[in-house]
């Protein structure tokens, strides 16, 4: 039994790290060597797979990618015949994986791979669920990354974090560790680069543990191959989803604000009537006798010498009124929906680990 415990303390925690390509024969074979050359380090601690899933590129990424499986034991690749985008990638990805941790890299290395030791480190110490690389974050850096990408990517990322209410720096970094089982009981749905967001949402309706630490985003080997990996129209694409995906956290609160702020013009408008009828109402001394006679002359002349008044300020009270209505609804949609998700991940959870025990 002691001889039994001490083979089962001996086997070393299996990290899968998957890694999404699209279009990237210029440097998928150099970068790959550069990794398994860093995962040599980390053999004493960790076993480790990776996964290529080829997102149907147009070039000998595929043939390249498979070479590199022929190459490695622990490598496999996965095609998929046409471009699906990230978020489907990253799909493939978790559901096919089988390590304790799973980790997320970027072929073009823009994470250096020493990343991976410190993700692992953490998620590790802190018991966490998920472990975000995040560049804007205290003690991370930016190095030649576009000025005006590196602009809008941190205004989206500071919008949703204040609408999500997280303290959270980095929603749509992608290099990120995982717990295995937690990453494969996850149901997602965006097939884009808003799979990053929903992650972290949908981690934070299952009271996932969602933590960060610095990391460096260089982009300098992208800027020396002259590639421009996001034309303009994709990065305003993906500023407008950002702003989107913001609106998920907390829906109800778009709709207070605005709320609010109507409420706040139409009480400005009916103040500024009370104020005019008060001073009007010592003139209606003379034309009519008891209180609601005299307050209704009051109030027909400051209407006779502003309509419009009464007008805006009525309508904006019920627009008003209306929007924050959503609010509550919306609010109550969104609890709707936290429940059923963490029901069905639950049950997913139960059959997976079903699944496993028969596999066994």
């Amino acid at each position: 039994m002691v001889a039994e415990n001490q083979t089962v303390t001996l086997i070393k925690p299996l990290v899968s790290i998957i890694i999404p390509a699209y279009n990237e024969e210029a440097l998928i074979e150099q970068n790959v060597g550069l990794l398994y050359t860093y995962l040599e380090t980390l053999g004493d601690s960790y076993r480790w797979d990776i996964l290529i899933v080829n997102d149907g590129s147009s070039d000998q990424t595929g043939p390249i990618a498979d070479a590199l499986a022929e190459k490695y034991d622990n490598l496999r690749v996965l095609h998929h015949i046409t471009n699906r985008n990230l978020g489907t990638a990253l799909r493939t990805g978790f559901q096919n994986t089988k390590g304790d941790y799973v980790i997320v890299l970027d072929i073009d290395l823009s994470y250096s791979p020493d990343h991976i030791e410190k993700l692992l480190s953490k998620v590790k110490e802190c018991d966490a669920d998920m472990v975000i690389a995040s560049p804007y974050m205290k003690g991370g850096k930016n190095t030649a990354v576009p000025p005006l990408r590196l602009f809008l990517s941190k205004t989206v990322n500071f919008i949703m974090r204040k609408a999500s209410g997280l303290n959270i720096c980095t929603f749509t970094g992608m290099v990120r560790i995982f717990k295995g089982e937690f990453i494969r009981s996850v149901n997602t749905k965006s097939s884009t680069f808003d799979i990053n967001s929903e992650l972290i949402f949908k981690a934070h309706i299952l009271r996932a543990r969602v933590i960060e630490i610095p990391a460096h985003l260089d982009w300098s080997a992208q800027r020396d191959l002259g590639k421009v990996r996001t034309s303009g129209v994709r990065i305003v694409k993906g500023i407008f989803n950002g702003l989107v995906n913001s609106f998920i956290f907390r829906p109800y609160l778009f709709f207070w604000l605005l709320g609010i702020s109507v409420f706040l013009i139409s009480l400005y408008i009916i103040v500024w009537i009370f104020i005019n009828t008060y001073l009007q109402y010592p003139m209606t001394a003379e034309l009519a006798q008891g209180f609601e006679n005299r307050f209704s002359l009051a109030v027909s002349e400051v209407y006779r010498q502003r309509p419009y008044s009464f007008v805006v300020g009525g309508v904006t009270l019920i627009i008003s009124i209306q929007i924050m209505s959503l609010g509550f609804i919306s609010l109550q949609k969104k609890r709707y929906f936290d429940e059923l998700f963490h029901l069905n991940s639950a049950i997913l959870k139960k059959n997976q680990r079903d699944s496993e025990n028969i596999d066994l």
